[in-house]
């Protein structure tokens, strides 16, 4: 029993350590990426004896890897990905345990694109996957965006930072306009990365998007998360920049990797998780004054025009895109 309890323990550790790589590497390494590495990881070193021991271990290590971060949808949804595509096969029900063992561990391989290895080498083999599914949606949505075009940008979506490097190194002239993405003004980092690629820009404060979008030929924005109506879970203000744009017929186009696709259906604004961040507004604030701290909003697929995956470019309201996503590898 003991043995059980510092087994999982280690597990959890193991779990955390490989989540910390994100910290190290931010602008490469995705959370959810880390996590199914960490699960594929699990499967190797676990010493259980029984399938039932082993679905149980993963289901714990699962549970601990999301506790890390209950907020974050893509590490919730990499996570579940994992556990039903990994042990989605019939043949676990007719093989001996170590037959089985090794089957599974080959389709977390797979699912998580290369072999479990436990070396120096180990954070860049963690990078690889997510790497290569942001130039497979770099190269699909370049492809929209045309010579004298304007685009609209909304938070640092490393993706469409990708398919904005993409379409400058194919030496497509465009413009983009950057929000400034308050309370953190997070456009400034955007707007610091396109710098260095000699593309011009201009930064608008959130509010002057109405006012702007005339100018507009379409928007890519990036995603926290996409659920199963096609919509999408974002940086706050997405919505808005939305509902203008469809109001004005110009396209919202979203770039987001497969491992972001949630089995999650909200219904409004209120219907998921809340994530909250503080917020100075530089001045003191009375204290019966109430303050909005939401992080995120959701836009309904409606409002979006495509979403440009590395399994390919999909329309939001497609009804088989949830059950094309969920049964299929990263």
């Amino acid at each position: 029993m003991n043995m059980g309890r510092n087994n999982s323990s280690h597990c959890t550790r193991r779990s955390r350590y490989t989540l910390s790589l994100k910290t190290k590497n931010s602008t490469t390494l995705a959370e959810a990426v880390a996590a199914i590495r960490a699960l594929a990881w699990v499967i190797r070193s676990s010493k259980a004896t029984t399938m039932m021991d082993l679905e149980i271990e993963l289901k714990k290590a699962s549970d601990s890897l999301k506790s890390w971060d209950t907020t974050s949808i893509s590490l919730a949804a990499g996570c579940d990905l994992f556990m039903h595509y990994v042990t989605r096969t019939s043949a676990l029900e007719y093989e001996d345990f170590n037959s089985a063992k090794s089957r599974l561990l080959e389709r977390a391989e797979k699912f998580g694109n290369q072999p479990v290895q436990m070396s120096h080498y180990h954070e860049k083999l963690l990078t690889k996957s997510v790497l290569q599914a942001r130039k497979i949606i770099a190269m699909l949505g370049q492809d929209f965006i045309f010579d004298g075009c304007t685009i609209l940008v909304h938070g640092l979506s490393q993706v469409v930072l990708e398919v904005l490097k993409t379409a400058a190194q194919s030496r497509k002239l465009f413009r983009v306009l950057c929000t400034e993405g308050r309370p953190d003004r997070i456009g400034l980092q955007l707007s610091n990365e396109l710098a260095k690629l000699d593309v011009p820009m201009k930064l608008l404060i959130d509010s002057v998007v109405p006012y702007g979008m005339d100018k507009v030929d379409m928007i890519f924005v990036g995603a926290d998360g996409v659920v199963e109506s096609g919509g999408i879970i974002n940086m706050m203000g997405t919505y808005q920049i939305a509902l203008v744009a469809k109001s004005m017929n110009k396209p919202v186009y979203v770039a987001a990797e497969r491992y972001k696709f949630a089995r999650l259906y909200p219904l409004d604004q209120k219907d998921m998780v809340p994530a909250l961040r503080p917020i100075d507004f530089g001045v003191p604030i009375p204290s019966k004054v109430e303050v909005e701290t939401s992080a995120r909003d959701y836009t309904p697929p409606q409002y979006l025009n495509l979403l440009c995956t590395n399994l390919g470019v999909l329309t939001p309201s497609e009804p088989s895109v949830p059950v094309l996503l969920i049964s299929s590898p990263p």
